[in-house]
């Protein structure tokens, strides 16, 4: 079930929503193998009712499956965006949907949760990456092996 709120009950006052939302809903399919959801998203949301718009203010936390690009073994890394907030205007080119007095907040939750998804994910920031043939890992990622080039170089011709 989408995250909606009905516009009828935020003409009194405003409207506090907690639970859970499950990830087949979000739709967070990225396509993107080293980062995908793991649980369903938890959200603490208020939402008001100004002059012509909505204003939803809260907190979003999703727990993520990712596997460093570096050294490519799984961890989690959660996902928590504690000051989140959206403005859904009515009118105009941005206005938002509204379906039998409902709103769906679904879609700019999704928006906001996958801006924040991890570009390139590492178990740690000192990552030293995959180990070599020696069996230790390199001390800083970027030393570079030498290659079959380089020797080539050293050809006096």
């Amino acid at each position: 079930m989408p995250l909606t709120v009905n516009l009828r009950h935020l003409e009194e006052h405003n409207v506090s929503l907690c639970g859970e939302l499950p990830v087949a809903e979000l739709d967070l399919e990225t396509g993107d193998e080293m980062v995908q959801a793991a649980g369903p998203l938890q959200y603490e949301i208020e939402v008001q009712k100004l002059e012509g718009s909505l204003l939803v203010r809260g907190a979003l936390r999703l727990v993520l499956k990712c596997h460093c690009v570096r050294c490519l073994k799984p961890f989690t890394h959660p996902l928590e965006l504690k000051a989140w907030a959206c403005h859904l205007p009515f009118e105009g080119e941005d206005r938002v949907a509204v379906a039998n007095d409902c709103v769906d907040l679904t879609p700019f939750v999704r928006e906001d949760m996958l801006l924040e998804f991890p570009r390139h994910p590492l178990c740690k920031p000192d990552c030293g990456g995959l180990k070599t043939k020696t069996g230790k890992a390199r001390k800083n990622a970027d030393e570079i092996a030498p290659s079959a080039w380089a020797e080539l170089d050293k050809l006096k011709l």
